[in-house]
């Protein structure tokens, strides 16, 4: 997971945008369309982060077809310190 990590947020091109879709689901659940408003971001630029970081296991979807909420889950949760380091790195 910490590879994984690295990956997303510190080794491609999108990791600032995946960090800030990261930081507005700790405040609460949000679905892609709240996501792209709040942080300023095309929608379909939100869904493919969260995409990404679906497929890391670093987010997940609910149980909703329209208008799904995504969750951090619990393996990210365990990883959150090593996620803090990695902002760290990136400013």
């Amino acid at each position: 997971m910490e590879q994984a990590l690295w990956y997303l947020f510190a080794g491609t091109r999108g990791g600032e945008n995946r960090a800030r879709i990261v930081n507005a689901l700790e405040e609460r659940p949000r679905n892609a369309n709240k996501l792209a408003e709040l942080l300023d971001v095309d929608y379909n630029t939100v869904r493919h982060h969260l995409d990404m970081l679906v497929e890391h296991d670093v987010v997940e979807r609910g149980d909703e077809d329209y208008g799904t909420l995504y969750f951090l889950t619990d393996r990210f949760d365990h990883h959150r310190e090593e996620f803090e380091t990695i902002l760290e790195h990136m400013d």
